[in-house]
């Protein structure tokens, strides 16, 4: 749980990158029952969330993008 506290807090949102070919700005994050992190993306009305291990980052990636590599290591 403690590394899903530091990607909520040190990676910067409001960002923008490409999934399935399509621009979605990553606006927020949340944290499953199970512990989680998923990625609120949205894109005009919809909104879809997803793991943030599925997503892609854009490229320079965000600041503290590194807590995702972390959270990547501890993940079951």
């Amino acid at each position: 749980m403690g590394l899903s506290t530091m990607v909520q807090e040190h990676l910067a949102v409001p960002f923008t990158t490409t999934m399935l070919g399509v621009q979605v700005t990553v606006e927020d994050f949340d944290l499953t029952t199970g512990n989680q992190v998923l990625a609120c993306c949205v894109r005009g009305t919809w909104h879809q969330a997803i793991g943030i291990l599925d997503l892609p980052l854009p490229v320079p990636a965000p600041d503290g993008a590194q807590w995702i590599a972390a959270y990547s290591r501890w993940a079951p």
